[in-house]
Order: C-alpha cells, then sequence, then structure tokens
C-alpha cells in the first residue's frame, strides 16, 4: 500500500521559513516524481514544485522560485520542501503527490498518490 505523509506545516510570520517533508511508504523513491501542490481556500490546486527521484531534476512555479527549494533523500524515502521569505499569499494547505513516471511536472494528472496534506499559516 503506497502512503504519502506531509508533515512540518505550522503558523509562521510573513518573512519566516518552514521544512515541509512527505515521507512516502510502499515503494523505494528510485525512478518517480514527487511533487508539491497547495491549494489555498477558493483557489484551483496549483503546482509548487517537483523532483524526478532518478536524475534530481527540479521544477519550481514562478511564484515560488528563488524562496522554495525542493530536496531529497532517497536512503529515506522522504522528499523535502524548504520555504523560506514566506508571504501571506502562501498561506494554504500544502499536498506532496507520486507519480510512476520520473520526468517533472507540475501538472497533477502526472501523479497517481497523493496525502493528505498539512497547513501553512503565514500571518503576524
Amino acid at each position: 500500500q503506497v502512503t504519502l505523509v506531509e508533515s512540518g506545516g505550522d503558523l509562521v510570520q510573513p518573512g519566516g521559513s518552514l521544512r515541509l517533508s512527505c515521507a512516502v511508504s510502499g515503494f523505494t523513491l528510485n525512478y518517480h516524481v514527487i511533487g508539491w501542490f497547495r491549494q489555498a481556500p477558493g483557489k484551483e490546486r496549483e503546482g509548487v514544485s517537483c523532483i524526478s527521484t532518478s536524475d534530481g531534476s527540479t521544477s519550481y512555479a514562478d511564484s515560488v522560485k528563488g524562496r522554495f527549494t525542493i530536496s531529497r533523500d532517497n536512503a529515506k524515502n522522504t522528499v523535502y520542501l524548504e520555504m523560506n521569505s514566506l508571504t501571506p499569499e502562501d498561506t494554504a494547505v500544502y499536498y506532496c503527490a507520486a507519480g510512476w513516471n520520473p520526468y517533472i511536472s507540475l501538472n497533477s494528472n502526472a501523479y497517481d498518490y497523493w496525502g493528505q496534506g498539512t497547513q501553512v499559516t503565514v500571518s503576524s
């Protein structure tokens, strides 16, 4: 059974940082794509970043480039999203997702498994 569990969401002040984790079980991360998506109230789900666990290639949404960094630890079967310089516009539920195809994509259709999400709130 494949499961993805996100953690690390929290309430943080503008300008602050958070690191989200996505722990994957049920298969070994060696030839997949892992993505981070977010959904704010009243808005559509948005692809934030993704990484290929085969070659480490990455992609970022324009809204987070230069502020967010995605990384992987294949030995721990975990993918991370380091988020810096957070703004209230980053407030959302953040989801990680896994796809069998190792090619990077921010299109949610490329993903087969989803986690339950973790809440990130940026507010003073």
